[in-house]
């Protein structure tokens, strides 16, 4: 299960290609990126204050602006999905492709963490990080975060 945006579908598909016997892809909405993100999208960061001030709203406190969600919100549409996953398919290991805000959101709902912008980077998501996640029935009963491997970054090519 993955979200909907290209980035998402081509990393499931790149997981895919590495399983003995490839799953079926689906899409599901629930797992797409925060909404507030759109507001954001096209800009550096270092310009996000100066061009978009509504940014400073959204730190503050998460869900108060049209299209922007609470932290409460845009982990429960994660954490929903797998609790579907998991009725629909009990004792199978289920991938959940999302993005970095939806899950760090999750994360703090499964830890019980303060729901504040402190939390949502404190022990953030790195690219290509995941969540091991332990389900009995469809409550999480274990999870722990395994940070992505140490790539060696290629020499450029003047080195």
């Amino acid at each position: 299960m993955h979200s909907p945006l290209a980035r998402a579908v081509e990393t499931a598909q790149l997981i895919n290609q590495q399983l003995k016997v490839p799953a079926v892809l689906e899409a599901d909405p629930d797992l797409r990126e925060a909404e507030f993100s759109r507001y954001l999208q096209g800009l550096p960061y270092w310009q996000i204050p100066l061009r978009r001030p509504l940014w400073f709203v959204h730190k503050a406190k998460r869900g108060l602006l049209p299209g922007d969600e609470s932290i409460d919100v845009m982990g429960g549409r994660v954490l929903n999905v797998v609790r579907r996953l998991a009725r629909e398919h009990p004792q199978e290991t289920i991938g959940v492709v999302s993005h970095a805000d939806p899950l760090n959101a999750a994360w703090i709902l499964l830890d019980g963490r303060a729901h504040n912008e402190r939390e949502m980077y404190r022990r953030g998501f790195e690219k290509a990080g995941m969540i091991a996640l332990e389900m009995a029935g469809d409550k999480p009963k274990s999870w722990e975060y395994s940070a992505p491997p140490q790539v060696e970054k290629p020499g450029s090519a003047a080195a």
